[in-house]
């Protein structure tokens, strides 16, 4: 196997494993619901507010 395969290869399999992982990211983004975001969000403002 010549080299230049061996690389196309590993560049195929790691744009494979990159998509897998954006894919698990949105879905875990797009499983909370709205009232879970609002309370992420207030709890992350509070907590920078106490930091200032």
């Amino acid at each position: 196997m010549r080299w230049w395969k061996v690389i196309g290869l590993a560049g195929l399999a790691g744009v494979a494993a990159s998509g897998v992982v954006l894919a698990r990211a949105e879905r875990q983004r797009r499983a909370y619901t709205p009232e879970e975001i609002r309370e992420r969000l207030r709890a992350r403002a509070e907590e920078a507010s106490r930091g200032q």
